[in-house]
């Protein structure tokens, strides 16, 4: 079926991230520009780029752009968050070849929309100016072989979070290792009906994912022109059994963070902490307004105190699809959003936020607009630089982190109930994986399960 802009095929988009030959590509009839499609146009001398996002504050940033530039104008529509909404439209506009000139994309999707032919390649894009003011481990997650696919808006590590006024009530430390958080676990029932250190997230695969990835975890690589895949390797067979003590010994609650229950549970203060990307600081400031002075953020808790690493938690991407009829001006318009102060003053006139910028230079802007009172005038922002370049470098995400996701927190359910254990749930999400990955004839290896 003729089209007038062809996609890649997956061969071409897998070369650029494993070198391997792959057959088959996203939509063979789905070409660019039909009469509605999204990839921009342009009428006396203005480029006219459409761009889909879920992030609060899109809209502001888009009037803040559009305000200051004649010779590009965006056209902005809000998509609804997850797999089921934005993702979902966004790869079947791009079957229909009516994909959006830029897109959001956070982390874990983005090597699954570089193997579909959504996201363009834009390493001849990426000028040396953009790349030097973006933290080095942000860039990295988004890049492959050393082909990048979309620029980070933000980056979180994660943090602990924690109830400042409890821990001085009952004289607890804050803990700096995870063998310190375990004895804090162990005091802390019989302080208050129900009331325990942390909650074990049964839908928090991305949590997990932190936890493993500080620990060393590799969970995805393309190493040897293969995807190898180890979610179950020793240094996540290590957190799984960590976290499956704290569960068996009954020093955790074992239920989903974006739930009523959870909410009622630090509504009510049943939970002393909260592990999560630096963006929840924001969050709670909105949600609990109530709570007010309770609760600071402290580093994670380190396995090895001597060599503090990290993984992160959230942090979005922008991508440029290649049904973009102008990519030089979608990225004009990218780099403008990570990286002019105005556009996060922009984002930021939506509401408080935390977002850890992963343009450096806009950390100050941040931390300006942030309002400490809620931490007790805390400096969250020194605390986010300082985790920020703790951050692991090397981590992949898989190429369907969505369906590898379900099965692990489908699991995670089940072993909350008593029905298997923490390490079962990451192998079953393993045995979940691989038959995804061949469906995309991608070349795989499983290892150390």
């Amino acid at each position: 079926m003729p089209a007038r802009h062809s996609r890649p095929s997956r061969r071409g988009v897998l070369a650029a991230l494993t070198a391997l030959p792959l057959t088959g590509a996203l939509g063979a009839c789905g070409g660019g520009g039909g009469a509605s499609a999204a990839g921009g146009r342009r009428a006396n001398g203005v480029t006219t780029l459409t761009f889909w996002s879920a992030l609060r504050g899109s809209r502001e940033v888009v009037d803040a752009f559009n305000r200051t530039h004649d010779h590009i104008q965006v056209d902005f529509e809000q998509v609804p968050s997850g797999n089921h909404g934005g993702y979902a439209k966004l790869s079947n506009a791009a079957r229909a070849g009516n994909a959006p000139d830029v897109a959001t994309i956070e982390y874990p999707q983005v090597p699954g929309f570089a193997i579909d032919g959504v996201a363009r390649d834009l390493t001849p894009l990426l000028g040396d100016g953009l790349r030097a003011k973006l933290l080095p481990q942000a860039l990295g997650l988004t890049t492959f072989e050393k082909r990048t696919y979309s620029v980070p808006l933000d980056v979180e590590p994660m943090v602990l979070h924690y109830r400042a006024d409890l821990f001085e009530t009952y004289g607890f430390e804050v803990p700096a290792t995870w063998d310190e958080f375990a004895e804090l676990a162990r005091k802390v029932p019989g302080r208050g009906e129900g009331r325990r250190a942390a909650v074990f997230p049964t839908d928090g695969a991305m949590h997990f994912a932190a936890w493993a990835w500080q620990a060393g975890a590799q969970w995805f690589d393309t190493s040897g022109g293969a995807w190898n895949v180890s979610l179950a390797d020793a240094p996540t067979r290590r957190v799984a059994a960590y976290w499956q003590r704290l569960i068996d010994e009954d020093l955790v609650h074992v239920n989903a963070v974006e739930s009523r229950l959870f909410d009622a549970q630090i509504g009510n203060g049943l939970v002393l902490t909260r592990f999560s990307g630096a963006w929840e600081a924001g969050a709670q400031m909105n949600a609990r307004p109530g709570q007010k002075g309770r609760w600071r953020i402290a580093p994670l808790p380190q396995w090895d105190p001597d060599r503090p690493v990290v993984g992160t938690h959230g942090g979005s991407t922008f991508a440029v699809t290649k049904d973009s009829r102008h990519p030089e001006a979608a990225m004009e318009f990218i780099e403008w959003q990570v990286s002019h102060p105005d556009a996060l003053k922009a984002r930021l006139s939506s509401g408080a936020s935390s977002q850890y910028p992963a343009a450096s230079a806009l950390v100050a802007v941040g931390r300006a607009a942030f309002d400490r009172d809620y931490y007790g005038g805390q400096d969250v922002y020194a605390l986010f630089d300082d985790e920020a370049r703790k951050i692991r470098d090397g981590w992949m995400w898989g190429p369907r982190m969505t369906a590898t996701s379900k099965v692990m927190q489908d699991a995670f359910a089940r072993a909350g109930g008593g029905s298997g254990t923490v390490l079962s749930a990451v192998r079953a999400a393993q045995d979940g994986t691989m038959p995804d990955l061949k469906a995309l004839g991608l070349a795989t290896t499983q290892h150390t399960t």
